[in-house]
């Protein structure tokens, strides 16, 4: 039974162009949980020790935090990691909680290694989101997909397919990367 939701998920999510897709198509945003309940939501997370769940309840306020829904596979997902993690200095006022959906632990633990998410203390938690709670709360139609809440755990943006370092200090207030100075 277990095998056939999983097909019937995979089946439903792929369109003709070949992308991961989740939303169904004209599903209207303003309905979707996240809109009507802009507080850090409680949902489990399965570690890459496949034996501890953190659940989001328990982060704690004081800092902002940061839910990034990645596939493994994803040269988009791999991109925005590296600059994520290449930027990890200036993002360490963050918490992070980073996880896939539907992939193997194996999967997870080669993207949390080729990254050495292990040597970021403000990524709190690299795993699986087995029962697939992140996609239908925010409506996700792409992978990556960030939440950013702010330190009160009070909804500040959804960040669809793609953000940037900078655009994260922006929105939980501290400064920007300098830019050289153009000629």
């Amino acid at each position: 039974m277990r095998i056939w939701f999983l097909l019937c998920l995979l089946f439903a999510c792929l369109h003709a162009d070949g992308q991961m897709r989740y939303r169904a198509p004209g599903t209207p945003v303003d309905s979707l949980p996240y809109m009507k309940y802009p507080v850090l939501p409680a949902f489990n997370i399965l570690l890459t020790d496949s034996s501890t769940i953190v659940n989001t309840y328990n982060i704690p306020k004081g800092r902002p935090v940061v839910l990034m829904l990645f596939d493994p596979d994803c040269q988009h997902c791999r991109e925005l990691t590296k600059m994520l993690t290449d930027s990890m200095e200036s993002l360490k006022h963050i918490r992070f909680y980073m996880f896939t959906s539907a992939h193997s632990m194996e999967a997870i633990k080669k993207f949390k290694e080729d990254f050495s998410l292990d040597k970021y203390s403000n990524v709190e938690a690299i795993g699986r989101d087995y029962e697939f709670f992140f996609i239908s709360y925010y409506g996700v139609r792409h992978v990556p997909d960030f939440a950013l809440y702010d330190e009160n755990r009070k909804l500040v943006k959804l960040f669809e397919n793609f953000v940037t370092p900078d655009l994260l200090r922006q929105f939980t207030g501290k400064p920007l990367t300098p830019r050289p100075p153009q000629h």
